[in-house]
């Protein structure tokens, strides 16, 4: 089929599939679909669970992490440094979601267990302006499968690969310490790791 023809296709598919998008507020997409649709299939939109694994074990300060389950599950586990935002309270107006991508330096990668609500939020985010928005391809469902359940099998392995399960290592580590804690030092670690937004550069107490 002519390549054309197939991307007038997907372009009409997205349009509707961004008509009937469950938006968790009121908001207007500024970019159009076309532009959108580009943007939603790039691989430059997407972080591996082996990349937010690596942002985790070196604690990179330009990386936020937002956890879009709800409070509960977020509560019993999550990946550490992230902040909860439960999708449907994405674009609540206590939320003030423009502040954490007030920093263009920083990047905000969205994760929930699969693809589908960090593909929503992708779009959304992207949709209102926000291109330093990415998600987390697979999701927690994928972090276990490829982070928590990590294993050396063979007798040899290149130094590519030994840095690699390293770094899965520490942060399966990491994950199950911080994912060990009580409640209420789980508590303070995710307030020590998140950031208020009024406390940017031009905000006010």
């Amino acid at each position: 089929m002519n390549p054309r023809i197939v991307f007038s296709i997907l372009l009409g598919s997205f349009g509707l599939i961004l008509a009937f998008l469950p938006s968790p507020g009121t908001a207007r997409l500024t970019e159009n679909p076309k532009t959108l649709l580009y943007q939603s299939i790039e691989k430059s939109a997407y972080f591996s669970v082996d990349q937010v694994a690596r942002f985790v074990v070196s604690e990179d300060s330009t990386v936020l992490l937002v956890d879009l389950r709800n409070p509960i599950d977020f509560k019993q586990v999550s990946i550490p440094g992230s902040i909860n935002i439960p999708y449907n309270q994405l674009l609540n107006k206590e939320t003030n979601l423009e502040s954490y991508f007030a920093d263009n330096k920083k990047r905000v990668i969205f994760y929930s267990n699969g693809d589908l609500y960090s593909g929503y939020a992708l779009v959304l985010a992207r949709g209102l302006g926000f291109a330093n928005s990415y998600s987390m391809k697979g999701g927690l469902n994928e972090w276990f499968s490829t982070v928590m359940n990590s294993a050396f099998t063979g007798d040899r392995i290149s130094a590519r690969e030994n840095a690699l399960f390293e770094t899965r290592t520490r942060a399966k580590k990491y994950f199950t310490e911080i994912n060990s804690l009580p409640d209420s030092l789980k508590l303070q670690f995710a307030q020590k790791s998140s950031f208020d937004p009024k406390k940017l550069d031009g905000g006010c107490e």
